[in-house]
């Protein structure tokens, strides 16, 4: 017979397998304690984890849906109309704090008519009241007027014009700075009032944005945004031409779809202002 690596090697003599190919046995006396199993005795009174584990899942199962119902208090946590999401809630608030302006004006011209009935005030005194309130914007202003309109581009709007790059979300949107500069641009041409929406501005509104909403005096906005002057309408579109920060957002509208329009309206009446004007910052100086 030939010898083979798996057969042992003996000698010419016949003295028995070579010592140098005698190997250590397959299995050490701890890898066999390691793989033998307990004993039926070991098994019934050893620690079982997995039983822990099984009674701490249906522990926490049992709070979740105590959590749940909780919460619920028998209705449709996902469905329910009364939980109203937030952009519901802004746009109910807004809704009545514009009923509240109507309220407001209505009581305003009440107390007025009866301030002028026995004010006790002279003809020059009322004339110099008179100016004061229209300047201050609380009374109707009648005119010609134009309306700018300013819009969001297309979602899926691209570049219009080449050596631009492709629009990131923010140069689709009309941003606070856009609705000031007009605004700004207006005034700057003579204007004898402003509307905002369907709102009239006076010295201390402040036009700002959230998100992609206008929120002006309390009430909250989504575009298109008008926004109508009563003045000379060509010294007004001249004034919206020059101001730097219009020439800037006209780039915006030819590349990537801003929207921008500027109508002339005729003769138009202005409402006054209706909301408080009572200053809670402000202090007279001294």
């Amino acid at each position: 017979m030939s010898n083979s690596a798996d057969s042992p090697r003996t000698d010419t003599t016949g003295s028995g397998p070579d010592p140098a190919r005698v190997s250590a046995p397959e299995h050490s006396t701890a890898s066999s304690r390691a793989e033998t199993p307990p004993s039926p005795h070991d098994r019934r009174g050893g620690f079982r984890p997995v039983r822990v584990l099984t009674v701490g899942v249906f522990a926490l199962a049992g709070l979740l849906f105590f959590t749940s119902f909780n919460t619920a208090k028998g209705t449709n946590i996902r469905t329910d109309a009364s939980l109203l999401k937030l952009s519901d809630l802004i746009q109910e608030r807004s809704q009545k704090n514009g009923e509240l302006d109507e309220s407001n004006g209505v009581l305003r011209d009440d107390v007025e008519s009866l301030a002028e009935a026995d004010d006790g005030s002279t003809r020059a005194q009322d004339d110099k009241l008179a100016g004061l309130e229209k300047n201050a914007g609380t009374q109707k202003v009648k005119g010609r007027a134009i309306t700018v309109t300013l819009n969001d581009a297309p979602p899926n709007a691209t570049a219009k014009l080449p050596g631009y790059p492709e629009p990131q979300p923010d140069y689709l949107v009309i941003h606070q700075q856009d609705l000031q500069a007009v605004v700004n641009a207006l005034w700057q041409g003579g204007a004898q009032g402003i509307k905002v929406m369907d709102q009239r501005l006076i010295s201390t509104s402040a036009v700002r944005c959230v998100g992609n909403t206008l929120i002006l005096q309390g009430r909250v906005y989504s575009p298109p945004y008008k926004i109508q002057a009563v003045g000379d309408p060509e010294k007004l579109q001249q004034a919206l031409a020059d101001a730097p920060a219009i020439q800037n957002y006209m780039v915006y509208v030819n590349v990537y779809g801003l929207g921008w329009k500027v109508t002339e309206d005729g003769a138009v009446t202005l409402p006054g202002y209706s909301g408080t004007v009572d200053l809670h910052y402000a202090k007279p100086v001294e």
